[in-house]
């Protein structure tokens, strides 16, 4: 089993594709790349605790690799908008990835690479060693399947579901 730790936007969006994708046992929301310890989603929303919305995913990597999900990650936000993805924006927004060893980041200098040659305007993305990662909330936890109509997720979240199973198809459960 191995770790990713990603932010890309708002992490219920994040979740509700990696959580759907094979080899992936575990994902969870939380905050990261701050400094503020313990913090709360109140607290992140303000934008003063430094740190992202982020998920956390545990993945075998005998079934996904690291490389193929940096591959649905920059298929599944816009890394070129600083602090921002669509109408949500402040830092806490942000694109990043937080490697966990040398050959992680090995991998997403080569994914952000990779990104760059498909859009026009500079990746934003940060890339920087993992820090202390911060679980959210128990009621952020698999938001999307359990709101599935909630307004938010169904304009926001729903259509990058239906883009990424379109994508990544071959990487989609079928359960």
């Amino acid at each position: 089993m191995q770790t990713a730790l990603l932010a890309g936007g708002c992490f219920w969006c994040l979740e509700a594709v990696f959580a759907s994708i094979k080899g992936i046992t575990s994902v969870k929301s939380g905050y990261t790349a701050g400094h503020t310890e313990q913090p709360t989603y109140a607290q992140v929303c303000t934008g003063q605790t430094g740190h992202t919305e982020a998920v956390q995913i545990d993945f075998d990597e005998h079934t996904i690799s690291y490389a193929e999900l940096l591959t649905i990650f920059f298929a599944i936000h816009n890394p070129t908008t600083l602090n921002r993805q669509g109408n949500d924006v402040g830092t806490q927004y942000r694109s990043g990835i937080y490697y966990l060893d040398e050959a992680q980041q090995a991998a997403a200098q080569a994914a952000i690479a990779q990104a760059q040659t498909e859009h026009a305007e500079p990746i934003v993305t940060e890339l920087q060693a993992a820090s202390v990662f911060y679980p959210a909330e128990s009621e952020h936890d698999d938001y999307f399947r359990l709101h599935p109509y909630q307004g938010y997720c169904q304009l926001v979240i729903a259509p990058k579901v239906l883009h990424a199973r379109e994508e990544f198809a071959h990487h989609w459960r079928q359960d």
